[in-house]
């Protein structure tokens, strides 16, 4: 894998080892971030089940100001960390090895513009996962999030889904407040 744009743009990056994560793309990374020009810029980034860590360390490569990657796998978080050394972005970033939960309750009071989610494709019932991170979004904030293509994902009030992408097995959803 390797980081498609901006000041580590080129630069390989890696991915924890077996089954238990699935690193994005890079074909859907470059296209997302296509889609999100204008918003990552000056942005502060929440990358919830971060695995490698390859959205956040993108967007932070784009120009976002910080990000916080959230794991509770030990491997992963160990992965992201190296990463994050390797590009030298440890002042842009901070690495929280827990569960989305407990993450959130940790997180309480901050505000992010973009946040990342890229949980299990079993895990399609996210309205517990959206009624978290609704404190923890900026105004005009977005929630992307990856899944599996012809999934049915089901989120709560008030968010409200603004734009969907596909690419083979991989589907990107952008997500909004209502209004």
């Amino acid at each position: 894998m390797r980081i498609i744009a901006g000041t580590a743009g080129g630069a390989r990056i890696d991915a924890p080892a077996g089954r238990d994560t699935r690193p994005t793309l890079d074909r859907v990374r470059e296209n997302l971030f296509n889609m999100l020009q204008g918003d990552v810029p000056g942005s502060r980034v929440l990358d919830l089940f971060a695995g490698s860590g390859a959205l956040s360390l993108e967007a932070l490569s784009r120009g976002a100001d910080f990000a916080v990657l959230v794991d509770h796998d030990r491997q992963a978080v160990q992965v992201e960390k190296r990463n994050i050394q390797r590009l030298r972005m440890e002042d842009r970033t901070r690495v929280l090895q827990m569960d989305w939960r407990a993450a959130a309750k940790q997180l309480a009071g901050e505000t992010f513009d973009l946040v990342f989610l890229d949980p299990p494709y079993q895990m399609t019932d996210l309205r517990e996962v959206f009624l978290a991170l609704e404190p923890l979004l900026a105004e005009d904030g977005r929630i992307i999030l990856e899944h599996e293509a012809k999934a049915d994902i089901t989120v709560c009030d008030p968010f409200e889904e603004v734009r969907r992408r596909s690419w083979g097995y991989c589907g990107v959803t952008f997500y909004a407040r209502r209004g």
